[in-house]
């Protein structure tokens, strides 16, 4: 198993396309750089919708087949949810805080105590390699986050 770098930019996600051999046509760039300035998690509707609002020649069947080559490879993260997938920018281990207010999903790094990590192993009798946490929560009233604290890892 290869073990890559995370893809913390646009520049870095097009070098991981093209180090596994991907071709980063026109329309694949569109969608990589929409969901870098977006920052959020997006549904192939969502993005088909702002590319041809910002006059990006790109077809529903185009995005579609983007999105699941880009998220099958791991440039992309794909979010299985209920009512849809929503696709993000970040593919490595991340958690997700889901505001129940506003059905926002914020991607942080979350680093959980030693201690939490031996405590659940010895519980379940399985080595934890990895982890993800799903947060959920409404927005605090007394302090009104902004995207940019809401994103920086915390590790």
């Amino acid at each position: 198993m290869t073990i890559h770098q995370p893809i913390r930019s646009l520049e870095d996600a097009i070098a991981r396309c093209q180090a596994q051999g991907m071709r980063v046509s026109k329309q694949r760039r569109f969608i990589l750089e929409l969901l870098w300035q977006a920052g959020e998690h997006l549904s192939a509707r969502e993005i088909y919708n702002r590319l041809n609002a910002q006059g990006k020649d790109i077809g529903h069947t185009s995005v579609y087949q983007n999105l699941d080559a880009l998220s099958n490879n791991q440039i992309i993260e794909c979010l299985e949810r209920a009512d849809g997938r929503l696709y993000g920018n970040m593919s490595d281990s991340h958690s997700h805080m889901n505001c129940l207010d506003t059905n926002q999903i914020l991607d942080i790094h979350v680093t959980l105590p030693d201690a939490l990590i031996q405590d659940i192993e010895a519980r379940v009798g399985v080595k934890i390699t990895d982890y993800r946490v799903d947060f959920y929560g409404h927005v605090h009233p007394q302090s009104p986050a902004t995207p940019e604290t809401e994103r920086a890892p915390t590790e």
